[in-house]
């Protein structure tokens, strides 16, 4: 017979011989979260992520997604790249209004794949010790609810951010989910540990956070600089400053990233020189230009329309700073019969900022 509790000891060992940080096992019962959930649809705060909605139970249920699931296995991988220094806080903070910012996890290789190929080796390593087993890995590409299923399993807590924290590394890194039908024994979770704190509230550059746990992801600025597809609405553009792809604002601002924790693997170090950019230097690159450089990168998902769209937008913030500045006027001025015409709404936006 199987012994499960050596078996979930040697998993978690596996799991990090693969590179994650830490391996929780969670069951599949997510009941506790289900009104909370269907409260969050029905308040429309998922914005165009239709997705969020199309998969009804399967989303909640694991069980349903992938028939046979008894367990989770919830894995964390930190991602800020090695060589950070211990004051990369106060460096985000300080950012030049020209400068380019995107949001530190989107600076190195594409997350999707390393936490797919890490939680494949993982599986892989498990079946060499148990057999033939039923199992599928996902990494923010299916309707599963990692934070809920890396919570039940004591991987941390979630903060008012709506991230999961963890006292031991804070919040910047990814979670991976392996289903399995193994009936490992499960771990239990753990407190809460953001006491009064409102930092990530208060911090927010466009008030999405509406209240301690609860995100209007419409307001959010990830959420207008990735997964938006439309105009950026005006009422935000000025918010946004000069964060092209993602914000980190709410996590640079939480005292828990005071313990946040270099990757151990090399993917996630910074590629192109995406920490220190600036705006106009990556306004000037053609789609042919955008396509090679962020092969391998989640940036480039969005497209090139949505990367001048959100360049157009910074770049008209650096008023605040630069108003009238002539190379940042010419630039605006010299995309202004792109064939997109989002792009030249942005870029007649962004001249406004400058020129009136």
């Amino acid at each position: 017979m199987t012994d499960y509790v050596q078996l979930a000891q040697e998993i978690k060992e596996l799991g990090k011989q693969a590179g994650f940080a830490d391996i929780r096992i969670s069951d599949v019962d997510l009941s506790h979260v289900v009104e909370r959930y269907q409260a969050w649809i029905a308040a429309g705060f998922h914005g165009d992520m239709t997705y969020m909605e199309s998969h009804g139970s399967k989303r909640y249920r694991p069980d349903e997604l992938v028939p046979g699931t008894v367990r989770v296995i919830t894995a964390r991988m930190d991602y800020l790249p090695s060589d950070t220094t211990k004051d990369w806080r106060d460096v985000e903070k300080t950012r030049a209004a020209d400068q380019a910012v995107i949001s530190i996890y989107a600076r190195g290789r594409d997350y999707h794949k390393v936490l797919r190929q890490r939680l494949q080796q993982l599986a892989d390593a498990i079946a060499l010790k148990l057999g033939d087993f039923g199992y599928r890995v996902f990494t923010d590409s299916a309707p599963v609810m990692e934070v809920a299923l890396a919570e039940q399993a004591g991987l941390g807590w979630r903060g008012k951010h709506t991230l999961l924290l963890t006292r031991e590394a804070g919040s910047l890194f990814f979670l991976g989910e392996i289903l399995v039908d193994i009936p490992l024994p499960v771990d239990p979770p753990t407190s809460n540990h953001c006491g009064q704190c409102q930092s990530c509230i208060t911090v927010c550059p466009t008030q999405a956070i509406v209240a301690p746990y609860q995100l209007d992801a419409r307001r959010c600025i990830s959420y207008l600089t990735i997964e938006l597809h439309g105009a950026i609405p005006l009422e935000f553009r000025s918010l946004i400053g000069n964060r092209v792809y993602g914000c980190d604002d709410c996590q640079l601002y939480c005292p828990w990233n005071k313990f946040a924790q270099p990757a151990t693997l090399n993917d996630f170090d910074v590629r192109h020189g995406l920490d220190q950019r600036t705006m106009l230097e990556l306004f000037a690159w053609s789609e042919a230009d955008f396509l090679r450089r962020m092969e391998g990168s989640p940036i480039r998902r969005i497209g090139y329309e949505r990367w001048l769209r959100n360049l157009a937008v910074g770049l008209g913030n650096a008023a605040s700073e630069f108003k009238g500045r002539a190379d940042i006027v010419k630039a605006l001025q010299a995309r202004l019969d792109d064939s997109s015409e989002m792009v030249r709404e942005h870029i007649t936006w962004a001249l406004a900022q400058h020129l009136d």
